[in-house]
């Protein structure tokens, strides 16, 4: 069996992490990498304590749901939380960020966004050029579809 591309490898554990999402809306799981390393995990769920939408439901406002901090937010604050600098990292998430989450990426240090499949916000792709990070498209196969070519 031939070994996968390292772009594969950290896809492959951010679709990993996003089996652990308790949102029913939509499961996304990120992992921050720098240097081949990995830095932290995260995916969509309540508030640390409260209840989880497959607990309690969805808070819906305005088509989202607000009960859940979004993978990406959990990945930054799971480093905060260790004292893991992300300066010049890379982050791989299922979906594309919402525009919160990249603004929260970028503060962060992060420089590049490596994403399964697009979701919602085409503000995202606007300041990512303005500012310079590297959006990156890499589709999202679950493992066991993956190729040799990956």
């Amino acid at each position: 069996m031939a070994r996968v591309s390292w772009h594969r490898y950290f896809m492959n554990l951010a679709i990993q992490a996003a089996t652990r999402s308790t949102c029913p809306r939509k499961h996304v799981g990120a992992v921050i990498v720098r240097d081949k390393s990995i830095l932290s995990t995260g995916y969509n769920g309540s508030i640390r304590g409260a209840p989880h939408c497959d607990e309690a439901g969805c808070l819906m406002e305005n088509g989202h749901c607000v009960r859940t901090v979004h993978a990406e937010a959990n990945a930054i604050v799971q480093a905060a939380r260790n004292g893991v600098r992300l300066e010049n990292a890379e982050i791989y998430v299922t979906a594309s960020p919402c525009f919160n989450c990249f603004k929260l990426i970028v503060n962060a240090g992060i420089r590049i966004i490596y994403f399964g499949e697009f979701y919602r916000d085409e503000r995202v792709l606007q300041f990512a050029n303005e500012l310079g990070i590297e959006l990156i498209h890499l589709g999202l196969k679950q493992p066991e579809q993956q190729t040799v070519e990956e």
